[in-house]
């Protein structure tokens, strides 16, 4: 028996994911020369090749763009925002992923480059993904895209901008056709909660969550006027939204705010599928990628985006 207090243990953890985590570098994001330097090396990831995938890049405003087109285009689209805390990661580093997911469901995908806080806090992540948006939509023609067939997906931090991409676009006016949303980070007041910091979650605990926050607010977490669309499961009405497919490990910090927020959206008449995977520490499909676990619940998400995208009969 766990709780909140009790610090995470290996035997907690699906065996199949014990080699494929010990590779997994610690954090120490509580310092800022270290914070600074894993910012910037994340941004030299080197990308990846799918066969059968054309994979170019463009440039929408700030944000950089990856491009991943399969040899058989269906006339859909998927814009994939990368995961890293709002303060580590890049689209190249989710290369092998969007290329395969473009190859399996014959969607054009689109990941996007954002710009990282703390030296580009709020919005400016947010508003990257909504250029990316953009670009997409003035270049459907020409890229072949239905402008009523384009998902938003991502994961862990991309995740939470997905969702707040949605929330942005449906306040808007316009129709995201579904949102794919890998155990996302949603609320700022999970960092909040100090007393969450005794769990030590394995890959991202509550003390790297509260620099994640923090450095995307610049201000602290859990404050009452955190702005529209910061903090995607701050918002009261959630009627309207596209469907979605999301995910959450029973281990991992932000598996109660994941597991709320799909319950908000239920509540309030959205499709959801929702899948809980039991014993794998957070954003284990990224790096346990090759483990039957993440193969798993890459078929099952991109088989349900596929279904999502199809042309309507």
């Amino acid at each position: 028996m766990t709780d909140s207090t009790t610090p995470m243990a290996l035997t907690e953890i699906d065996p199949t994911l014990h080699e494929p985590l010990g590779k997994v570098p610690p954090l120490n994001l509580e310092n800022a020369f270290v914070l600074g330097l894993m910012g910037r090396a994340s941004k030299l990831a080197p990308g990846a090749n799918v066969d059968g995938v054309e994979r170019r890049k463009a440039k929408a405003g700030h944000a950089g763009l990856r491009i991943f087109t399969p040899a058989q285009p269906n006339g859909s689209a998927l814009i994939w925002i990368h995961g890293g805390g709002l303060v580590l990661g890049s689209a190249a580093g989710d290369d092998r992923f969007c290329g395969e997911t473009a190859r399996d469901t014959g969607a054009i995908v689109i990941s996007v480059d954002y710009r990282l806080a703390p030296r580009h806090p709020y919005p400016a992540a947010l508003d990257d993904a909504h250029a990316a948006w953009t670009w997409v939509g003035d270049g459907a023609a020409e890229l072949g895209v239905d402008p009523a067939r384009i998902a938003i997906g991502g994961a862990s931090a991309g995740g939470g901008l997905a969702a707040a991409l949605v929330q942005r676009l449906h306040d808007e006016g316009a129709k995201p056709a579904a949102q794919l949303l890998f155990c996302p980070m949603l609320d700022d007041r999970t960092a909040a909660n100090r007393d969450l910091d005794a769990r030590t979650h394995l890959v991202w605990n509550n003390r790297s969550n509260l620099v994640g926050w923090r450095s995307y607010l610049g201000t602290e977490p859990g404050a009452a006027d955190v702005p529209p669309y910061a903090a995607p499961a701050r918002r009261t009405d959630l009627s309207g939204l596209p469907p979605v497919w999301t995910y959450w490990t029973d281990v991992e910090l932000f598996g109660a705010e994941d597991a709320a927020y799909a319950e908000r959206l239920r509540a309030a008449g959205v499709d959801v599928t929702s899948e809980v995977v039991p014993a794998a520490p957070h954003g284990f499909e990224v790096w346990g990628s090759q483990s039957e676990l993440a193969q798993g619940l890459f078929g099952r998400a991109r088989a349900w985006l596929a279904e999502r995208l199809a042309v309507s009969a």
